[in-house]
């Protein structure tokens, strides 16, 4: 957190989004809030009352007139004694207020400090804490109800089970190791195998519940490729609903990319239209070209869009060719309302008139089908990146102590790796460092 490490001093940071608003939040947290309470407003709240004072400042001269709550530790957000200040939302009132704790003795909170002194303080776990800021950053209602899910403790829960029953089976063999002579016959006796199976049949629901929070979270971003003049406009406008691209029957028209984010099914969807992939003398259209395949490099799916009536061309195996081997792509024959379908190759995922709207809907499942996302889910929880990893990570030392099963110190030192593995999901083995790179990227003043 830009080197701030959280102690027994007093932050203070605005907590409601910049600019006007009815109601502005100025939060407040660190020990023994009462006497800053009562220089604050003159008055000591009662605690988790909403209490009606004047603010404030070094003079005794009122700077606002609004409520103040008083949340004793540990029942609290942060675990810590809280201060929330709600007056009138104008930038100068709110910076008024801040200016006043800081005189206080607070100092500024550093980005996500507050959750951070919630997770040190075993308010919640780091996968609770990640989910404060995924519910903020919500692009889609599926996508909040997901984050709620893990603020709540589903994700945490399904986590820590699997915990448990590593724990026990851990146990197990490591109580085998006081007796080699017999560690074959105790282990099948204990049926050590099949509570590994069971574990792993676990993690496998789990990964692939993730897998779709981390949909949710990230969005899918596709890139809709082709020569000039295939239509890859008016399906980015017939997709968003809006004219974003500029539409003509000139090839070449689309010199840079346009982006616009859509979702489908909750699942956010980062659109990018791009430059036509051809050759070009065209300095401004070259470099439009360029930038294609920069954003193709970066795609999760492309959408290779051919014109019906030209049908697949040299030109298209190149592009085909060119792009990364592991990209998953649709091949989309468009303006399809211009042609006799009878007469087309079969080299398509899909038939497409972008103008008229045909294939839009068999466009939207595809795209959702290749990246993974099955529709209605009721335990999807939100998840990023690192929670994927870790837990991929953990399937790798399960495969492993299978594979060392001989030998049974082996297989004992690969549970330990998949248990620590786990562990850091929830934070109970996070080095301090990635606890850092975690918060510093929440808002300030949560």
């Amino acid at each position: 957190m830009d080197g701030v490490a959280p102690g027994n001093d007093t932050i203070a940071a605005i907590a409601t989004a910049p600019g006007r608003g009815g109601i502005g939040v100025v939060r407040v947290s660190g020990p023994s809030l009462l006497p800053f309470a009562r220089a604050l407003s003159g008055r000591e709240p009662r605690p988790r009352h909403a209490t009606l004072v004047r603010f404030l400042d070094r003079a005794g001269a009122p700077v606002d007139e609004g409520l103040l709550i008083h949340f004793p530790a540990p029942a609290s957000f942060t675990g810590e004694d809280v201060l929330e200040l709600q007056g009138h939302g104008g930038p100068v009132v709110m910076r008024l207020l801040l200016e006043r704790c800081f005189e206080l003795g607070a100092r500024p909170a550093a980005p996500g400090e507050f959750s951070q002194r919630a997770f040190l303080n075993g308010r919640m776990d780091l996968a609770q804490a990640e989910a404060v800021a995924d519910l903020i950053d919500a692009s889609t209602a599926e996508a909040a109800r997901s984050a709620v899910r893990s603020l709540g403790g589903e994700f945490s829960q399904r986590i820590e089970g699997l915990r448990d029953e590593l724990i026990d089976l851990r146990m197990l063999v490591e109580a085998t190791l006081d007796f080699p002579e017999e560690e074959n016959d105790f282990l099948q006796q204990a049926r050590a195998f099949e509570r590994l199976d069971a574990i792993e049949s676990r993690l496998d629901g789990v990964l692939r519940a993730a897998g779709q929070g981390a949909l949710l979270r990230e969005g899918i971003r596709v890139v809709l490729a082709g020569l000039p003049n295939v239509g890859k406009s008016s399906l980015l406008n017939r997709l968003s609903g809006e004219e974003r691209a500029i539409v003509t029957d000139i090839a070449g028209t689309t010199r840079d990319v346009l982006r616009e984010t859509i979702q489908i099914e909750g699942v956010p969807l980062h659109l990018v239209d791009t430059a036509g992939l051809r050759a070009t003398e065209n300095p401004v259209e070259r470099i439009g070209v360029e930038r294609s395949w920069a954003e193709i490099a970066k795609a999760d799916v492309v959408v290779h869009l051919v014109d019906a009536r030209a049908g697949w061309s040299p030109a298209d195996d190149e592009i085909d060719a060119r792009l990364p081997s592991d990209l998953p792509r649709l091949r989309v024959f468009n303006k399809v309302d211009l042609v006799d379908e009878a007469a087309l190759d079969r080299r398509h995922d899909l038939l497409m008139s972008a103008v008229r709207g045909d294939g839009i809907d068999e466009l939207r499942r595809k795209l959702l089908k290749i990246v993974g996302w099955f529709p209605g889910q009721e335990d999807v929880f939100i998840a990023r990146e690192r929670h994927l990893l870790a837990l991929r990570e953990t399937a790798g030392y399960l495969a492993t102590a299978r594979d060392h099963a001989h030998s049974l110190d082996l297989f004992a030192e690969e549970l330990r790796l998949a248990h620590d593995a786990l562990g850091k999901i929830t934070g109970a083995f996070t080095p301090d460092d990635l606890l850092g790179v975690i918060f510093s990227r929440f808002c300030i003043g949560k």
